[in-house]
């Protein structure tokens, strides 16, 4: 460890003033020792060395991330070890982020095991309560322990299952047990069998035919590696189960051929499917299309009944409508589709939105007031506060999403009439919610563990500490003051995070901070960049960690990729530029601003077409734009990629609040949005090179 970080964590142990109940008092060269001892621990882990794991716990006794070096331990072994072994480390550090993380493995392992007896003498004391296979255990042993089964506990069973993102044996166990004791229905098991062939979880899509139809399970492994071939070859039987692979295959093809898998349902197989089969399969092919930006989607979701879609591909529908030639024929299919979303989905703000646009356009230009007729008289206007019904609807539910808290909460304000503006500060956090805050181990834990590099364990301890470690998470005031504890100690993602998370409050000063501000205002306003735009696109690159490294490699403040700086550099004339400078701030900032802004004028200043571009890289935008002229915010909506997409929004939302700081002035974020449609061929192109 060099000499800086030891300073930096011995600098964390003094700020934070803790007594040996909390944290052993390590100082100088043996902290940095024990450090050092951790983080060799951590390497031990990742490698699944268990041996030098049990080797090393007892040197990290008394240091202040002990229970994070013991949870390691016991993690690796947690499949040959004892109850006892288990239960010695939970009443060790009860109490703890690291107890309750054990807890929750053990969960999964006793019900892997079937020990339902100790899995439910230990669940009553799980406080996370968010693993969603650990639940869908306890639903199975609640009931076979009362020997009922509630419908709310069937839904809750159904929505856990179809939210796991992988094969798990949990859930799979549970939904059997509850088919067998007809709580789950076959299509039931067969909609999860459909979801997960969808997201490429062939061993998840088997799982589930193996509960319904367990004859033709082995099938799923053709039907993934050749869809077509399952599809054009002989079919001996077309019982229930086999009915439904076609479903299946037909999902699959989909996912690489929506016309193929399209032609194939149309010619040879409409008639075999049941016409909620055939509205499934119509709907995913329908959404692989959109994904596709083919004109062809609404076709294919226009032979679906939005009775048999899910949200998520009712969802697309909506976005396919958006994107129509004829926009005016869309409103009427949005109104649809939303009105068969679940109540969960038609109160999400996104199609909340949409919804209320299309109820205003379809009245547009009709009378706005309710016509009624006396009986035997003449028709009169109803009195002027009685709206059609579809203006007092649309009204309704913008009222209802409108804040400046998000992408569309913020378009909401707007179509309301308002402006966004910085919202006023709730009452600063007071010297008694600070100290509370500052005395909170996990809080303290989860920070010397970011100190020193342990980002992804610290992250974990801090969520878990605000989010979970009390039913419901910390109070308003809590929240503000753990936010404030990070913002001082500059973990300006967590201070963000946890802002975020208070519902009635919302301090500007910590979910929209400005470090290096100096910095970064200067740079964007020598090259012509609006500072705001700059803030809102680090916000929600790095949460301006300095260290932040992508998956694939992009670092720093603005996450800019080697061979990306390597051509910006050379393009703005940075001489002597290498690599390994991309860390160092200055560089990062000037590098990413100038970046962005030969992107931004490569779009003719759209900022959210530029934002796409430094998000998924400028080739995707300029085949995205391509098709109809439309709002940005519809055309934002249509990006294929889910990452780009949400991306694209918070930046802009984002840039919006940052603009409304910087100026004190009321903003508009459907200023900032415009229009995107296919290029001007008579604009000259510019940064056509651009990576």
């Amino acid at each position: 460890m060099n000499h800086t970080l030891s300073s930096l964590i011995l600098a964390c142990l003094a700020t934070f003033s803790l007594t040996p109940s909390v944290f052993a008092q390590n100082t100088g060269a043996s902290n940095q020792r024990g450090d050092e001892l951790i983080l060799e621990m951590g390497q031990a882990f990742k490698r699944g060395d268990k041996a030098r794991l049990t080797a090393l716990l007892p040197q990290a006794r008394g240091h202040a991330l002990e229970p994070q070096a013991a949870y390691w331990e016991l993690k690796a072994r947690l499949e040959e070890a004892s109850a006892q072994d288990v239960q010695d480390m939970l009443a060790r550090y009860a109490g703890t982020y690291h107890e309750d993380r054990l807890r929750n493995d053990w969960l999964l392992q006793l019900g892997k095991r079937r020990d339902y007896t100790s899995f439910a003498a230990e669940v009553p004391k799980y406080r996370m309560q968010d693993d969603k296979e650990v639940r869908c255990i306890a639903l199975m042993v609640e009931s076979i322990r009362s020997g009922t089964t509630t419908k709310e506990m069937a839904d809750e069973l159904r929505r856990n299952w179809y939210g796991i993102k992988d094969a798990d044996d949990g859930c799979t166990q549970a939904a059997d047990r509850y088919y067998s004791d007809k709580k789950l229905s076959a299509l039931d098991i067969w909609r999860e069998a459909r979801i997960s062939m969808e997201a490429n979880r062939p061993r998840a899509a088997a799982n589930a035919v193996q509960i319904v139809a367990p004859d033709v399970a082995n099938l799923v492994s053709d039907i993934n590696a050749s869809p077509s071939k399952y599809l054009t070859g002989k079919v001996a039987a077309f019982s229930s189960g086999r009915k439904e692979l076609i479903t299946l295959a037909l999902i699959k093809l989909a996912s690489s051929s929506p016309e193929g898998a399209a032609n194939l349902l149309e010619a040879k197989w409409s008639g075999f499917l049941s016409v909620e089969e055939r509205s499934w399969a119509w709907g995913v092919i329908g959404k692989q299309a959109a994904l596709n930006l083919s004109a062809e989607a609404g076709d294919y979701f226009a032979k679906a009944r939005n009775e048999h879609l899910s949200d998520d591909l009712l969802g697309w529908k909506v976005r396919t409508a958006l994107r129509a030639t004829e926009v005016a024929k869309g409103w009427p299919v949005i109104i649809a589709a939303v009105n068969d979303m679940t109540d969960e989905g038609r109160k999400d703000p996104t199609f909340a939105y949409w919804k209320a646009r299309a109820l205003k356009n379809m009245v547009a230009g009709k009378p706005t007031t309710v016509m009624s007729t006396p009986a035997g008289g003449t028709p009169t206007a109803a009195p002027a506060a009685v709206l059609r019904p579809e203006l007092a609807e649309a009204q309704a539910l913008l009222e209802g999403i409108a804040s400046p808290r998000g992408f569309y909460e913020m378009l909401a304000l707007e179509e309301l009439g308002q402006k966004i503006t910085a919202p006023q500060r709730p009452a600063p956090v007071t010297s008694a919610e600070k100290e509370a805050a500052r005395l909170n181990a996990g809080l303290n834990r989860a920070l010397y563990a970011i100190a020193i590099g342990l980002r992804t364990e610290g992250v974990r301890e801090w969520n878990y500490s605000t989010n979970l470690h009390t039913r419901g998470g910390m109070a308003e005031r809590e929240l503000l003051a753990a936010a404030d504890f990070a913002c001082e100690r500059q973990v300006w993602d967590r201070c963000i995070n946890t802002s975020e998370r208070t519902k009635e409050a919302m301090d500007t000063d910590q979910r929209f901070p400005m470090p290096f501000k100096d910095a970064v205002v200067k740079r964007s306003k020598d090259i012509g960049l609006d500072p705001a735009y700059v803030y809102g696109l680090i916000r929600q690159e790095s949460r301006f960690i300095m260290d932040a490294r992508s998956g694939v490699g992009a670092s720093g403040l603005m996450q800019v990729m080697p061979a990306t700086a390597r051509w910006t550099a050379k393009k703005i004339g940075l001489d002597g530029f290498t690599a390994d400078q991309i860390n160092n701030r200055d560089t990062n900032i000037t590098i990413g601003t100038a970046y962005l802004k030969l992107a931004l004028d490569d779009f003719a200043g759209s900022m959210p077409m530029a934002a796409a571009a430094y998000n998924a890289g400028p080739n995707r935008p300029r085949s995205w734009r391509n098709g109809p002229t439309m709002e940005a915010a519809a055309w934002a909506e249509n990006i294929p990629f889910a990452e780009t997409r949400d991306y694209v929004k918070k930046v802009l939302s984002n840039t919006t609040m940052y603009a409304a700081i910087l100026t004190g002035q009321p903003q508009s974020l459907k200023a900032r949005l415009g229009l995107v449609g296919p290029r001007d061929g008579a604009a000259p192109e510019v940064n056509k090179d651009l990576p």
